[in-house]
């Protein structure tokens, strides 16, 4: 990691540096100009005085003043001419500097005074520029040896501070490979990213240990629920194979063809929430309650308890899938069946954001100490009778899992007519929603 951070930052650094002095480079030459104009215009002000005085200016070591007049001709006596042409002599006297020589070699700056007689004169001073490109050059290669060097420095310095802010890092992947199962992170005492790194890190080995956990025992779960009809149908199909009495072999037939029933709803229940863990989600759509328990209602079987649906509202939508509310409809009701000694109740109730289902049977309850519980996979308050009773353990877990991932909420409680009560809660559907389904 390192590398990829170092490597990165030394380039950037570099190109940072190298357009820098690139710009710092083309920029020398004018700068030095500038210069030596201010120096210029400087010793122009001595200088314009004494001609205004009617004196001649002192000379300036390095600096050539003149005095001429308006039309560029020496007026100090002085030989030989400056090389000013007219149009030069027009621009000085306009009070810009100018540049003479091929390359420029000398620079002018002016001022024009009017003397003691009342003639007008031009103090003119100018200097050399000898050496400029070469002045220029050797900035600009020394700029350049500048920014490698302190590419290279920046390269070196983050290098170090990455290996410093990474060793905390590797520390604490050494004590990752070897942290014992069920153990966690020591957190760091400094509340910065490696404190909630390791925060983090413990959360999700609690969160794999968990579903280790119940990966483990929903598999034991399955293989014990699945022996048992297996193990059924087989000791069944022994006895019909060793007696080959047709009486008998049509007994067994209708033994084995109820467990493999048993064992489809078992294999079904199983794919069911085994899809549900995996994500599979199918597409939400306006759902009516009513017409849906109803539906439910119709369904069972004639043999067991009857089943009526009463309710305060005429409709009550959904926000689920059809199919999710014909599994959770269909499970309660045949739990409420299996359990109630002569009637189960379905009430359908509306909120302003959600919409209820309300089952009720008079059977023997489920106790306190339960009604959390029964909505594991396997989970059996009595685990004789339910066999009996031809469960499998998995229908309240699928509605559970059904309602939870559409955002919904499934208790059980106490019924007043003694009985368990099974509440289910969704969201309801928005009017909008409702009218594009119709």
């Amino acid at each position: 990691m390192w590398l990829r951070i170092t490597v990165p930052a030394a380039v950037v650094t570099f190109a940072v540096l190298l357009g820098v002095a690139i710009a710092a480079g083309h920029g020398l030459g004018p700068l030095r100009i500038r210069t030596v104009d201010t120096e210029l215009g400087q010793l122009l002000g001595p200088a314009a005085a004494s001609v205004a005085a009617g004196r001649e200016p002192a000379p300036v070591p390095g600096v050539t003043l003149r005095v001429l007049d308006t039309s560029g001709a020496p007026a100090d006596g002085q030989a030989p001419e400056t090389a000013l042409g007219p149009g030069q002599i027009r621009t000085l006297k306009a009070g810009e500097p100018v540049s003479t020589g091929d390359p420029a070699s000398q620079r002018w700056r002016a001022s024009v005074v009017t003397t003691p007689d009342g003639s007008l004169r031009l103090v003119v001073a100018g200097t050399g520029l000898v050496g400029q490109e070469t002045v220029v050059r050797t900035g600009s290669h020394w700029l350049l040896w500048a920014a490698s060097l302190g590419a290279a420095g920046a390269a070196l310095a983050t290098w170090l501070l990455v290996r410093l802010a990474l060793r905390p890092v590797g520390r604490m992947r050494r004590s990752v490979r070897a942290l014992p199962p069920g153990q966690r992170l020591p957190l760091p005492e400094a509340n910065d990213e490696l404190r909630a790194l390791a925060a983090e890190f413990n959360a999700l080995l609690a969160r794999q240990e968990e579903a280790s956990r119940r990966l483990r025992r929903f598999t034991g779960d399955a293989a014990h629920e699945l022996r048992s009809p297996v193990a059924s149908i087989r000791v069944q199909a022994e006895v019909a194979v060793a007696n080959p009495d047709p009486e008998l072999a049509q007994e067994t037939l209708a033994d084995i063809l109820a467990e493999a029933e048993r064992l489809s709803a078992l294999l079904d229940g199983l794919l069911t929430l085994a899809r549900s863990d995996a994500g599979e989600l199918p597409p939400a759509e306006p759902v009516e309650l009513v017409t849906e328990a109803r539906a439910a209602v119709a369904r069972l079987p004639a043999d067991v308890p009857p089943a009526r649906v009463t309710g305060v509202v005429g409709q009550a939508w959904a926000h689920a899938a059809p199919a999710e509310v014909e599994l959770v409809l269909n499970n309660l009701l045949r739990n409420a069946c299996r359990y109630a000694r002569s009637r189960v109740t379905v009430s359908v109730l509306a909120g302003h954001t959600t919409v209820r289902v309300v089952v009720d049977d008079d059977g023997p309850g489920i106790p306190p100490e339960h009604r959390e519980r029964v909505f594991d996979r396997f989970y059996r308050v009595a685990d004789d009778r339910a066999r009996s009773s031809g469960g499998t353990g998995l229908g309240l877990a699928m509605v559970a899992e059904a309602v939870r991932r559409r955002g919904g909420r499934v208790t059980v409680g106490e019924s007043p007519e003694g009985g368990a009560r099974f509440q289910v809660t969704w969201r309801r559907a928005e009017a909008g929603d409702v009218r594009a389904s119709r």
